[in-house]
Formats: C-alpha cells, structure tokens, sequence
C-alpha cells in the first residue's frame, strides 16, 4: 500500500511517498509562510503526482492555517482520487523520529509553537510509544515548570531556551518521511483539526453558522 503523506502543521511544509514502511520520494522545505502556494507542486512533483492508495495529513497542534492548507488539500485529494484519508499529530512525529533515531531515549517533551506567546507541549515515552501527559497550551515558564530537566524538542523550544537555556533543548520541525516512525495507532487519526486551544478565527461551519 502507497501512502502519500502530507505536512504543513508548522513553519516545515512537506509530503512524501511511502510504500511497505519505506520513503520512495519526499520533499521538505522551512517556508514560515505560503504553504498553500508551495503544497501542490510539492505534491504534483512527486512520483505519479503523489497518486497513493492513502492519505495521511498532519492535524496538529501547529499553526491554524497551516493545519487547515493541509487538511484542506488532503481532504480535496481524497475526495478527487477516491482514497480514505487519516490524520496524525505533529507532535507524535516529533516524538517518534526522535525515539528511533536514539533507542536509548525513554522520554522526551515536545513543544511546538503555539501563538500568542504560548508553546504546545505534550510528554511521550518511548516503549511501548505513548503519551505521559495531554497536549496543553502553556506558557514558557509553565513548560518549563513541567519539564523539570526533560529533554525537549520542536519548533517552540527557543521559547524556552530564551528564559532557561539549555542543552537539553533541540529545535525540530516534523517531517513527512518521518511517518515511518509512527506507530499504526498514531497514524489512524481522524481527518479533522487539533488546535491545542480556540482558535483566533472560525469558519462559518466552525461557527454552527453553514
């Protein structure tokens, strides 16, 4: 089975082909912003213009439009090609490429941006691969508070770094050729959007008013 997967939760906008747990084509780029305009010819670049039997899109936390380009294209893609459509979240992917890449890691915070000052954090471990805490919404100091010496990962910890540097805090961007690492339970999600707190702003469905 051929699965086309699709990242632009953060400032890293991404795709890929995966087919028997292995990457057969992939793209990655840091754009911060235009993922809506980058996305499709990443896609269409790809081997047969990314056609797979599956789709996989991130669907947070991250950035609010970048979550929804994503879920919109995928969802477009599905609905055009006749293929099922799943989610994952962007901070599983972080957690799990880290605990493959470093078998000897149990456990690890991953912390995304998160807007308005704040960070998204959630804790996993590695084996079996799960999650220690809820995704939540924090501040810096509060994040940091909850660490507690953790090894910490993502896009948001230069937030943290800013108040109590540390070398135990790595920037990453999630990666579609990262899902791989994931494991069938995290890459079963639904095809809808994981804010990590209410929005800025609402479509008309979102508002009840469609």
């Amino acid at each position: 089975m051929r699965t086309l997967v699709i990242e632009t939760a953060t400032a890293a906008c991404s795709v890929a082909l995966i087919e028997s747990g292995r990457v057969i084509a992939n793209a990655h780029e840091i754009v911060e912003r235009g993922h809506a305009e980058r996305l499709i010819p990443m896609i269409a670049a790809l081997p047969g213009e990314g056609r797979a039997d599956g789709i996989l899109v991130d669907v947070g936390p991250g950035s609010f439009t970048g979550v929804r380009v994503g879920l919109a294209a995928a969802i477009g893609l599905g609905i055009g090609r006749g293929v099922p459509v799943q989610g994952y979240s962007s901070l599983a992917l972080l957690a799990a490429t880290a605990f493959a890449r470093d078998p000897a890691l149990a456990r690890l915070a991953v912390v995304l941006e998160g807007g308005h000052g704040e960070v998204f954090m959630q804790i996993f471990h590695a084996s079996p691969f799960g999650t220690d805490t809820p995704l939540r919404s924090l501040t810096p100091s509060a994040a940091i508070e909850l660490l507690d010496g953790l090894p910490a990962i993502g896009s948001g910890v230069r937030r943290l770094a800013q108040i109590a540097p540390s070398s135990a805090l790595a920037e990453a961007w999630p990666d579609a050729a990262d899902a791989v690492s994931l494991p069938p339970a995290f890459a079963a999600l639904p095809a809808s959007p994981i804010y990590g707190r209410a929005p800025d702003a609402k479509t008309l469905a979102e508002r009840g008013l469609a």
